[in-house]
């Protein structure tokens, strides 16, 4: 039997590879969907990039665990530049993937995975990075899925710390309560304003985007557009810019 572990090589889905180790479970190969924003440009913010390329990656390779990487086809942009053929918004943009039917999620991570799953032997067991303290998200496993996690009744907070332990933690959770995409559009407010001071290149192309005519909807988000938030973080920096030179 095949074992895998569907690792975004956040805190849980890492410890859930540490077990693995630590317990002597069998585990194949890690598998990674690296969302695209664009052919040349990943989808995660630099700083968990570089840790998944240099950091985590080598050392689970170094233990006899390889890394399958997954990229889709279909990028960011090609999804925001698709032209409606059907509805209402037929003719346009579909724009700004808003939360609650996000194609990015869709094309761009769970069509490759789906894809990879239907190439392996049909009792492969997939382990999935679930803490011991979500009972919710832990209902839905099912016969060939399940959580190392679960069975050693191990927290999230146990699994950060596990992380830590080893030099393996994300340097996002500096600044994230979670990973995602840079451009998602549940981020919060603390993850854009990280995104605006310390990516401005990744911003630029949010407001170049925000000019496009003709997509179905000028907001990023189910609240505001990126204009509106860069102008939040534009008022909140001359804010502290007076304070700073009184």
């Amino acid at each position: 039997m095949k074992h895998i572990l569907s690792c975004s090589f956040g805190k849980d889905s890492i410890a859930t590879a540490l077990l693995a180790l630590q317990h002597g479970e069998p585990l194949d190969e890690l598998v990674y969907c690296e969302v695209m924003f664009s052919e040349k440009i990943s989808g995660e913010l630099p700083e968990h990039s570089r840790f998944i390329h240099e950091t985590a990656i080598p050392y689970f390779e170094q233990r006899g665990i390889p890394t399958r990487v997954l990229r889709s086809e279909k990028t960011y942009l090609s999804c925001f530049y698709h032209v409606v053929t059907r509805g209402r918004m037929k003719g346009r943009l579909s724009g700004f993937p808003l939360s609650a039917h996000c194609a990015i999620q869709r094309d761009c991570k769970l069509a490759p995975i789906r894809a990879y799953h239907k190439t392996l032997p049909p009792d492969t067991m997939q382990y999935i990075g679930i803490a011991a303290d979500e009972p919710k998200r832990l209902t839905r496993l099912n016969g060939n899925k399940t959580s190392l996690l679960d069975k050693y009744h191990m927290t999230e907070a146990e699994a950060r710390t596990m992380c830590e332990a080893e030099g393996l933690l994300s340097p996002l959770y500096e600044f994230s309560r979670r990973g995602g995409c840079w451009f998602c559009p549940n981020a919060s407010v603390s993850e854009l304003r990280h995104l605006y001071y310390h990516h401005p290149d990744l911003w630029k192309r949010l407001l170049e985007l925000q000019d496009v005519p003709n997509k179905t909807t000028e907001r990023f988000s189910w609240q505001r557009t990126v204009r509106e938030i860069d102008e939040r973080f534009r008022l909140e920096g001359e804010q502290l810019s007076f304070y700073e030179e009184r």
